[in-house]
């Protein structure tokens, strides 16, 4: 599957717009990790932006990603993405761990973008020099954002080998590259 059947198929699923936009932000963070561990950005980018592509229609786990894993693999897409995709949900880590650079990341990278998009919305210049310290200080806010897990964030980063600022800013910068 190339980047343009993706982007269709996340269409023809996803109608909402923040949802689409989550897709874009985790498409842009796992590019920019892959660039930096030196993995194949494509297959990464794609992975990121097909990760909830299954969400509006099965929300319910633990048909959330395990529908979308049998409607890739009718299209054969890349095991490796659909491994990464149920491994984003804690209902398959028994079959899908969090074992490789891909999986970990994707989970690394989901619970942030989406918080990064809320604190953006709440600063008046969106992301342009949004900071980790102004994160970190939002992170600790429990009813900004409340339904983000501050415990995947941190594991996130952990999971990477990553500070978590630098995660943060790691992730900023990719998604404000594509946001601004």
């Amino acid at each position: 599957m190339d980047r343009d059947h993706a982007w269709t198929l996340l269409n023809e699923y996803t109608k909402s717009a923040s949802l689409i936009r989550h897709g874009l932000s985790v498409e842009a963070a796992m590019r920019f990790y892959a660039r930096k561990f030196g993995e194949d950005e494509e297959l990464w980018g794609l992975t990121g932006l097909l990760h909830d592509f299954d969400y509006e229609r099965f929300a319910e786990p633990p048909a959330h990603t395990r529908e979308g894993a049998k409607i890739l693999r009718d299209m054969n897409v890349n095991e490796e993405v659909i491994g990464a995709i149920l491994s984003h949900a804690d209902w398959n880590l028994d079959d899908y761990p969090r074992d490789r650079p891909i999986r970990k990341t994707l989970f690394a990278v989901d619970e942030l973008c989406g918080f990064l998009h809320a604190a953006a919305a709440v600063r008046p210049s969106g992301f342009d020099g949004m900071k980790a310290k102004s994160v970190r200080k939002k992170l600790k806010t429990k009813s900004f954002a409340a339904a983000v897990s501050r415990a995947d964030i941190t594991a996130g980063a952990e999971m990477l080998n990553l500070e978590l600022d630098e995660h943060i800013e790691n992730c900023i910068e990719a998604v404000a590259a594509i946001d601004g």
